[in-house]
């Protein structure tokens, strides 16, 4: 009888650390959306920025890496990070109190950039998933958010 607890246990124990493993090693690609786009990195952009506004987006900042690596002394390849905000969408948690904790997320951000292999991708956080992990009205609007924002993707990946 002591045995088989033992090796319950074992086993449980060793499926747990087995899971978190798992979960540890795939959180990258689960948390964010990487997409390969059919353009380069300046019509990925201008395709990007089109689209947002076409959608009622706005984008109030972006993040230029190269240029902000470049004062510091560092190459690195064409990047830049879009905060990119939907004035309803960020009004329907912005006017809560209860759901301002999340404001940190805010605006959604967008990242267009190239690799060392000469291509431009896209990446986005899966705040759809996060949302998820919320209360109140926070997963329904990043939710919704994170179609909207996946419909802009879309068109630029094309």
């Amino acid at each position: 009888m002591k045995k088989n607890v033992i090796y319950v246990l074992g086993g449980l124990i060793s499926g747990v650390i087995i899971t978190l493993a798992v979960i540890f090693m795939s959180a990258q690609s689960v948390f964010f959306n990487e997409q390969e786009t059919n353009r380069d990195f300046e019509t990925s952009v201008e395709v990007f920025k089109e689209t947002a506004k076409e959608k009622g987006w706005s984008i109030p900042t972006v993040h230029d890496m190269q240029k902000t690596m470049a004062k510091f002394g560092n190459d690195v390849h064409k990047a830049e990070v879009f905060e990119l905000c939907h004035p309803e969408h960020a009004y329907e948690i912005l006017s809560r109190d209860a759901e301002r904790i999340v404001m940190s997320m805010m605006p959604c951000r967008v990242a267009i950039y190239e690799k060392s292999d000469g291509k431009t991708y896209v990446t986005t956080m899966n705040t759809g998933l996060m949302g998820n992990m919320m209360k109140g009205v926070v997963p329904e609007v990043m939710k919704a958010a994170s179609r909207e924002s996946e419909e802009i993707i879309e068109v630029v990946v094309k």
